[in-house]
């Protein structure tokens, strides 16, 4: 696969690959920039089968990096943001011999990591493979260190060849270098022979106005970040009549946000994605534009639904977890997503939530989902996310953090929410506390935190 790469890239030779920040480069350009990434691997003592931290977002260098890695047989260990605490759980649980930053140039450090244990990347090593650790967000506690076998990764991807266009595809590079959304939209640009469009920022007028630039045709986003696009109603400042597709994922879609994208985006196909740092990005099929249940069609995921909770098994599936134990597994090999969903008659699925996200109230379970779609059903409201706090009668009290349409008070805003949800849904599931705020708090993955306390 590795000299199927570089023939494609020299195939590809003039047309443009990356554009970073305005700059555009060719693919003939990027296997430049590779081969030279290569002598600097080289030169700094970066031997095939050391784990070396990717320190970066997108760009035309780090993208070259990254590759050259893949070539050398490196286990690469993409950071977009390396804090202290990121550095100490990969330094500890990774063992990295080295950390590259990116920047104008590439800056070298030795790591003084402890020894890897034989058996942690022994079979990577006896396949003659790269490696591919990608962080969780640690959210409840250190991120996991999630081993994958790279070079699967990418025969997956690139396996499947693609007829070239005579117009290349603009691909946004909207999901994160560190992120298996983001690898996979890479790979992706490769396998068609695309140019990946690098924002300098992700905020929603920027990725608005690169959507009317590059006339980009799929944008790949977040339920979270659509309804920013809609707050700020950056789909009416710029003209994105160039937009086909709209793939959301990485968060539940609310049946009423789903209502209010479709009209702000009548010409655009709107696709419910699925994946899992763990598993992959799986092929799949919405019901309709205007569905939130959508099919797993691929021919490398199964899947199975157990007591509610989706569970898949992928050909790209990770090897382990290096500072965890892989307890997600069940003892005939599924992964269990955490992922609550129902499932119709016609194979079709749709997710009701996180199951660590369920409140419960006196016994009664409570899924977030469900209010917060009901309350975007509300002309008062632009955005909200519903979390559970302790109760010491009921175990947990309902609370909901609103960004309200408007200015509106929070004893309005709490009147509007009990009269809109009587009569909806029952009364334990009702917020007992509601709260007004200026602006959602969340992930740098455009994802709602959920506050649980």
């Amino acid at each position: 696969m590795r000299s199927e790469l570089i023939s494609r890239l020299a195939e590809l030779d003039s047309r443009i690959a990356v554009v970073d920040r305005e700059t555009p480069y060719t693919y003939s350009e990027l296997l430049d920039g590779v081969r030279r990434v290569e002598k600097e691997l080289e030169s700094h003592d970066v031997r095939p089968h050391d784990v070396v931290v990717l320190n970066g977002d997108f760009s035309f260098l780090s993208i070259a990096t990254l590759l050259a890695l893949y070539l050398n047989r490196n286990v690469v260990v993409p950071v977009v943001t390396l804090t202290e605490g990121t550095l100490r759980t990969v330094t500890e649980s990774c063992f990295p011999s080295h950390v590259i930053k990116v920047g104008e140039d590439l800056a070298f450090e030795a790591v003084a990591a402890p020894s890897a244990d034989v058996g942690t990347y022994g079979r990577l090593v006896e396949a003659g493979a790269a490696g591919l650790v990608l962080l969780s967000s640690g959210s409840t506690g250190a991120p996991k260190a999630i081993l994958h076998n790279l070079d699967s990764l990418v025969e997956e991807k690139l396996g499947k060849r693609t007829r070239m266009g005579s117009r290349a595809s603009n691909i946004l590079m909207f999901l994160l270098f560190d992120h298996i959304g983001g690898i996979n939209s890479l790979l992706g640009v490769f396998r068609v022979g695309g140019t990946a469009i690098v924002p300098g920022q992700r905020t929603p007028d920027e990725i608005c106005v690169l959507v009317e630039k590059y006339g980009i045709r799929l944008l790949p986003t977040s339920p979270t970040f659509l309804n920013l696009i809609l707050i700020g109603a950056y789909h009416e400042k710029h003209d994105l009549s160039s937009l086909r597709l709209i793939t959301y994922g990485t968060e539940p879609m609310p049946e009423e946000l789903l209502k209010r994208v479709n009209g702000a985006f009548p010409r655009a196909k709107l696709l419910q994605t699925f994946g899992t740092s763990e598993t992959g990005i799986s092929t799949t099929t919405s019901e309709s534009s205007a569905s939130t249940y959508f099919k797993i069609e691929d021919a490398n995921v199964q899947y199975r639904i157990v007591d509610g909770e989706l569970q898949l098994k992928s050909n790209t599936q990770f090897m382990g977890y290096l500072n965890y134990p892989a307890d997600c597994l069940t003892e005939d090999g599924w992964f269990r997503t955490g992922d609550l969903v129902e499932e119709k008659g016609d194979g079709y699925i749709k997710i009701k939530g996180r199951a660590k996200e369920i409140i419960n109230v006196g016994g009664e379970k409570v899924l977030p989902l469900e209010l917060e779609s009901l309350l975007l059903g509300s002309p008062l409201v632009d955005d909200c996310v519903v979390y559970g706090k302790p109760n010491a009668i009921t175990g947990q009290s309902v609370c909901v953090d609103i960004r309200p349409h408007g200015d509106v008070s929070r004893a309005e805003m709490r009147r509007h929410v009990v009269e809109f949800l009587t009569g909806k849904v029952d009364q334990f599931k009702i917020p007992t506390k509601v709260n007004v705020v200026a602006e959602m708090t969340v992930s740098e993955r455009f994802k709602k935190r959920r506050i649980q306390l």
